[in-house]
């Protein structure tokens, strides 16, 4: 965009090549200078980071024949019955909860992405996130979220769910 509204500008002292060269580098400065004011969210507390997102036992083992490395255990479905509506709500509670304790960078990439529906691309321009920092953050939240609710759905039967 700086050559498209600069050109008019040029006055041709130097090659084009080296007028090019100096917008490049001036927007590279200028950049370097506001970046250096921020912090990446790949810099934002990661807890526990040397410890897997999920646990090596929730994952079929290499040898299955059909699916290695596939979960072992799919997520169940959350409601069943007529009280279904209620536990609905009930369960959206915990995890607008849980997504509040997640940290900053993980909490952002799953509300963008999975409440509000942005694709992946859309969140890493706008967060200037590289594709796999997307990715990680992505899945460490999520995996957050799924423990936090096979805790709540295992820790209570639906007659003490529906006094909570």
């Amino acid at each position: 965009m700086a050559v498209v509204t600069g050109i008019s500008r040029f006055e041709g002292r130097s090659s084009v090549k080296t007028w090019l060269f100096k917008i490049l580098t001036n927007i590279a400065k200028t950049r370097a200078l506001r970046e250096r004011r921020t912090i990446p969210f790949s810099e934002f507390e990661v807890e526990n980071s040397d410890e897997p997102a999920v646990g090596a036992e929730r994952f079929l083992p290499a040898s299955h024949p059909q699916w290695p490395h596939h979960w072992a255990t799919p997520p169940q479905p959350w409601s069943m019955g007529p009280e279904g509506t209620a536990l609905d709500r009930e369960t959206m509670a915990v995890v607008r909860r849980a997504l509040e304790d997640l940290p900053r960078a993980q909490r952002v990439v799953v509300a963008l992405r999975d409440v509000h529906g942005w694709p992946a691309a859309d969140v890493c321009a706008a967060l200037d996130l590289s594709e796999a920092n997307q990715r990680v953050l992505l899945h460490r939240g999520r995996s957050r979220l799924r423990a936090v609710l096979e805790r709540y759905f295992s820790d209570t039967d639906p007659g003490e769910r529906d006094h909570v």
